[in-house]
């Protein structure tokens, strides 16, 4: 188990009413990477975490995590969802929904400790909303939103840690400590996978990427598979666009701009 992928996935195929989303989708990736997920709109992005989670069911394939199926590994899973795909107007507190990280450790009939609420506190110090615990969660800007529920998947302590879109609508300041969090948790070898859609921000943020188009298009290190070939690949347009996309990211991951 120490040896084994953080994620290995095997011909893995999703339909929605009979229509492929996602087809004979294999990968393995090593632990302690910041993994991006990216390809055209309608691509399978979403729907490939969320098959991976066991929350969309897959036609066929085999999932594992350090060569164990989901069940036996779940609470090591952490996931943040779309922002869109949340009801805001639930009536419960910031440190309230923050807290719903730990249920997973303490089961259906055991009360919270001292120690979890201090760790509510602890993460949402770290992901700068201390001074909204006790905020109604209808209350918050997107970016706050965000950052509350990178706390919810932080507090559950993961090995892996899947985030759906986490930088749309975001603010600048945001999106700053969103990526400082994630670096932070590859540094201490958990492996996190981003669903991402601005090219032009790839180099900056990650080290492995997945590209999507319904079929792996490409799996592996950043500077093996972010090329013209491959994105042309994915999106179908011309390699002017990626040229562009790539050389910008390449600057901004120097220093250079």
């Amino acid at each position: 188990m120490k040896d084994s992928p953080a994620l290995e996935v095997g011909q893995l195929s999703v339909n929605y009413d009979k229509t492929p989303v996602l087809w004979d989708i294999s990968l393995k990736i090593p632990a302690g990477k910041l993994v991006g997920i990216i390809g055209p709109n309608g691509a399978g992005k979403s729907t490939f975490i969320k098959t991976i989670l066991g929350l969309v069911p897959s036609l066929t394939g085999k999932v594992e995590f350090f060569g164990q199926p989901l069940k036996q590994v779940r609470q090591k899973i952490a996931y943040v969802p779309q922002r869109e795909s949340v009801d805001w107007d639930f009536p419960i507190t910031v440190k309230e929904l923050v807290l719903m990280g730990r249920f997973g450790r303490l089961g259906l009939f055991k009360r919270p400790r001292e120690s979890d609420y201090k760790a509510v506190d602890d993460y949402l110090e770290l992901v700068g909303m201390a001074k909204y615990g006790d905020r109604q969660i209808s209350q918050l800007s997107g970016g706050q939103q965000q950052r509350v529920f990178l706390a919810r998947a932080l507090i559950q302590e993961a090995d892996v840690y899947f985030m759906d879109e986490p930088f749309t609508g975001v603010d600048l300041a945001t999106e700053k400590t969103l990526i400082n969090v994630m670096k932070n948790l590859v540094s201490q070898n958990k492996t996190v996978f981003v669903v991402h859609h601005d090219l032009n921000s790839i180099g900056t943020i990650f080290d492995w990427l997945i590209i999507l188009n319904l079929r792996l298009v490409a799996c592996g290190p950043l500077k093996e598979v972010f090329n013209t070939y491959y994105l042309n690949t994915a999106y179908g347009k011309n390699f002017a666009l990626f040229d562009e996309a790539l050389k910008l990211s390449e600057e901004k991951s120097t220093g250079k701009i």
